[in-house]
């Protein structure tokens, strides 16, 4: 665990919202030195706290598309068979997250795809090929109401802070 002050917070914050700002405008936001900022993001970084910087691709630049929700469970549960379907999960472009979870199936999906048939091409690859998969429940998205890949930092700044 990497304790994190309020200055790390309000860096996490406005990276959450945007990190392509430049770090002068990060200092600036922060309230902090560029120098400070640009160190204290480069421990962040290095700590694995901040895991990566992406751009997020709007999907309606591809038209619809299809988001699904996919309930996966497999027939034998060893470690073996669970690191398996996970990998190949991991493997597949159209699954955006992958999430073992318990109890009920062993895994859920998030996944989109650009059409029906390219779903059912992703069923054929990663459900109907796996002999250990014994049920998939889909559920498709009909309309999406709120897409926020943040971390709600509020919990976290009301906890006892981490000794130095």
């Amino acid at each position: 665990m990497v304790p994190l002050d309020a200055v790390d917070h309000r860096l996490l914050d406005l990276l959450q919202t945007d990190a392509a700002r430049s770090n002068l405008a990060l200092a600036q936001a922060a309230g902090v030195s560029p120098a400070t900022a640009m160190r204290r993001v480069q421990r962040l970084v290095k700590a694995g706290v901040v895991e990566r910087q992406v751009a997020i691709v709007s999907p309606q630049v591809f038209g619809s598309g299809l988001t699904a929700v996919v309930e996966v469970t497999l027939d034998r549960q060893s470690a073996e068979r669970l690191d398996a379907f996970e990998a190949r999960a991991l493997a597949e472009p159209a699954v955006q997250q992958c999430y073992r979870v318990a109890p009920g199936p062993d895994f859920v999906l998030v996944v989109w795809v650009v059409d029906m048939a390219a779903y059912n091409a992703l069923v054929q690859r990663l459900f109907t090929e796996d002999a250990n998969v014994r049920n998939v429940k889909s559920y498709f998205a009909t309309r999406r109401a709120k897409f926020e890949p943040r971390v709600d930092l509020k919990p976290a700044l009301a906890a006892p802070a981490a000794p130095t």
